[in-house]
């Protein structure tokens, strides 16, 4: 691996965004996979997004955040929180897009709500949810 390729995956910013964009993408194709199943448009994309959720949690804490903490006691409010937190992303998602439906179309809506979310998303996960005393990554 090249050294500026190291530098830069030194960066939680830059291991959130990896991972987020890997967890899109593995929520399509789970999608497509469920969809040639035979389950329906929201199975399938209900299907995906609780497996996007959980792999995202997962792989959020251990690489984005290194923290490897596994203990009952800091993993369920770590459950907790995030879960709290999709909830409201989603509410404020609603909201959004009922404000600006009249304006733009669904797609710019939910992708003006995924740019903010993913911002306090980012400094909860590293300022509250994951922070950990000592980081390792690799």
């Amino acid at each position: 691996m090249s050294g500026s390729i190291r530098t830069m995956l030194k960066l939680p910013g830059i291991r959130y965004l990896i991972v987020g964009g890997s967890i899109y993408g593995l929520e399509l194709i789970v999608i497509v996979l469920a969809l040639y199943w035979g389950a329906s448009n929201a199975l399938a994309v209900g299907f995906s997004f609780w497996i996007g959720v959980a792999v995202s949690f997962l792989l959020q804490k251990l690489f984005t955040f290194g923290d490897k903490r596994m203990r009952h006691k800091i993993l369920l409010p770590q459950i907790i929180a995030v879960s709290l937190l999709v909830l409201f992303n989603f509410g404020f998602t609603l909201a959004v897009t009922g404000l600006l439906q009249d304006y733009v179309p669904a797609v710019v809506t939910r992708t003006i709500a995924l740019g903010l979310t993913t911002i306090w998303n980012f400094y909860l996960y590293k300022t509250r949810i994951f922070k950990s005393e000592t980081v390792v990554i690799g």
